[in-house]
């Protein structure tokens, strides 16, 4: 045991000691919302700076009268679809609309013409213009008023709670799916990332036979375990770091914000900041019934769930495809060689991910969620997605019971091939050489 804390030792230190993890623990807090906010500010920039495209549009509908708008610049044909199509092919504009003579009941028969496919988006927006000047001629054909219209519009904002035995507390399934999404991708991009580095450290330690001078002193097996717990302790560390400078942001910029008082504190700041109005706005800021939505959803996030649970999921999963990293790196003696073996090792990761898209947004608490966020293989990237719905004690146990098994079983079954590969040099390794090795005998 002694020999096995030396080599988590020996890993830890010389990886935390290097430059580049201290870039990349400081840098990556940082990092993140500037990528996310630089990539908004241009998308807006972008949305302002390009201005309305030219669409060329052939009415045969005279009911029908498209306006031009932000978006679109109208320019009207009088030729055939045929000419007009020429015309098109000839000139610079974004699009042809063709609207033949419609059955407003039954509006079929529209074509829009580009010269490359256009973004779901662009389409969106010609098809909301459309349906806006259709919905006018079907107003005008059955004699409804645009008053009258908009009174028998209803919009109904549903309410969500959820409600035990001991109390009731506001819920929002937007919010549960943003943190599943994201604490479920910071996994999915954990699990290739540390994974990665175990293996090319493997490879690089294999190919300098340094490995066979400690294998010398120290079983395959020890060796590869503590090179995993090794650099499973630095991501948990980096984690752990990241965690309190994100936090420490949050604090510091809710606290510079006013968003860290109470309710009352910051509707009597914003109260003081607006003047001889205050009574009115204080009144109003008090009785919206969004903010206080808001503010109760927000204050009913399981935040130390959500942080110990993806701590404990970080770590199963990781030492799940850890060692199976390290088995992987110890048969090849390039990482071109490994290439080969990274399919049966990226595919649950990647079913984990889309499962979580598919099936846990859309249902949590569906069965394909369930037994999704039960396996091993996917549990780690399926349960973080689940939690923030809010996952039944018993179920998250049996989960987190069920990935200590995988990783057990895995790290047994990547230490039989690892005490092999890791000592083989110039060998043409398949799928049968891996079986052989794994039923090899000590």
């Amino acid at each position: 045991m002694d020999k096995i804390f030396l080599i988590i030792e020996r890993e830890f230190k010389s990886r935390v000691q290097k430059k580049s993890f201290l870039i990349a623990t400081l840098l990556v807090p940082l990092l993140f919302p500037a990528v996310i906010g630089g990539l908004a500010y241009f998308a807006i920039k972008e949305k302002q700076n390009s201005g309305p495209r030219e669409l060329m549009v052939v009415n045969e509908m005279d009911s029908l009268t498209l306006k031009s708008n932000d978006d679109f610049k109208i320019n009207f044909l009088d030729n055939p679809l045929e000419q007009a199509l020429v015309a098109f092919n000839e000139s610079e504009d974004f699009g042809l609309l063709y609207i033949p003579a419609l059955d407003i009941e039954k509006p079929e028969g529209i074509v829009l013409y580009t010269k490359t496919t256009p973004g779901p988006s662009v389409v969106g927006d010609i098809e909301n213009l459309l349906e806006r000047h259709v919905k006018e001629l079907k107003l005008a054909k059955y004699e409804i008023d645009k008053e009258t219209l908009s009174k028998l519009n209803t919009q109904i904002a549903l309410d969500t709670r959820l409600s035990n035995e001991e109390n009731e507390q506001s819920s929002s399934s937007g919010l549960a799916s943003s943190i599943g999404y994201i604490t479920g991708f910071l996994i999915y991009m954990f699990l290739f990332v540390y994974g990665g580095q175990v293996m090319q450290g493997v490879i690089e330690e294999k190919n300098s036979k340094i490995v066979e001078v400690i294998v010398s002193t120290v079983k395959p097996f020890h060796f590869m375990l503590g090179k995993v717990v090794g650099v499973a302790s630095v991501g948990l560390l980096q984690i752990i770091i990241w965690i309190a400078i994100m936090g420490g942001i949050y604090l510091g910029a809710g606290s510079y914000l006013g968003l860290n008082d109470t309710r009352e504190a910051q509707i009597e700041q914003v109260s003081k900041t607006v003047g001889e109005d205050s009574e009115e706005l204080k009144k109003s800021f008090a009785e919206n019934p969004k903010i206080k939505k808001a503010y109760e959803q927000i204050s009913n996030i399981p935040i130390v769930t959500i942080v110990i649970s993806f701590v404990l999921y970080f770590i199963g999963g990781y030492l799940l495809y850890g060692a199976l990293f390290a088995a992987v790196g110890s048969a090849v003696d390039t990482p071109a060689d490994a290439q080969q073996f990274m399919l049966p090792i990226m595919l649950p990761i990647l079913i984990g991910f889309f499962g979580m898209s598919m099936f846990v947004f859309d249902d949590p608490s569906g069965s394909m969620s369930f037994w999704l966020s039960m396996i091993p293989f996917t549990s780690p990237i399926v349960m973080m997605g689940r939690i923030g719905f809010g996952v039944p004690i018993w179920e998250l146990a049996l989960s987190i019971l069920l990935l200590v098994g995988g990783f057990v079983f895995t790290i047994w079954l990547a230490g039989r091939i690892y005490r092999v590969g890791i000592l083989m040099h110039g060998t043409k390794v398949n799928y049968k050489v891996l079986a052989k090795w794994f039923m090899m005998k000590n």
